[in-house]
């Protein structure tokens, strides 16, 4: 498990943490099983607060994407490829409406968009 926290972004720590688990676990790259380390753990790694990682441990949980054996500590849930895709998918639809929001508050077109998208991508 990687995770690099960016204190010059917007974006809430515990979003930045919970981005690059349910990333490396939607990728493949933390298997199903694998043992997250315990939240005290990880915070101490990452320099953040027990609350921080546990908003993020919890928000990964709600989406299915881990659960917690009570004495144990949290594991990557055993997701069917189907699961992965489905999961992938609704992700990436909900963050594809606040940005075409966003998009659309500055009177871009679809094909703008898609335009500075090819530039980037």
């Amino acid at each position: 498990m990687n995770i690099a926290i960016s204190n010059t972004t917007d974006k809430p720590i515990y979003q930045q943490i919970f981005e690059q688990i349910s990333a490396q676990i939607l990728k493949g790259e933390l298997k199903n099983g694998f043992s997250l380390p315990p939240i005290r753990q990880a915070a101490t790694e990452l320099r953040v607060s027990i609350i921080t990682v546990k908003k993020a441990w919890e928000e990964l949980e709600r989406l299915g994407l881990i659960y917690t054996v009570t004495g144990k500590g949290c594991f990557v849930a055993d997701l069917s490829p189907k699961k992965i895709l489905n999961k992938r998918k609704e992700m990436l639809l909900k963050q594809m409406v606040i940005d075409t929001s966003y998009y659309k508050s500055f009177g871009l077109t679809l094909d703008e968009v898609y335009e500075l998208l090819k530039e980037i991508y």
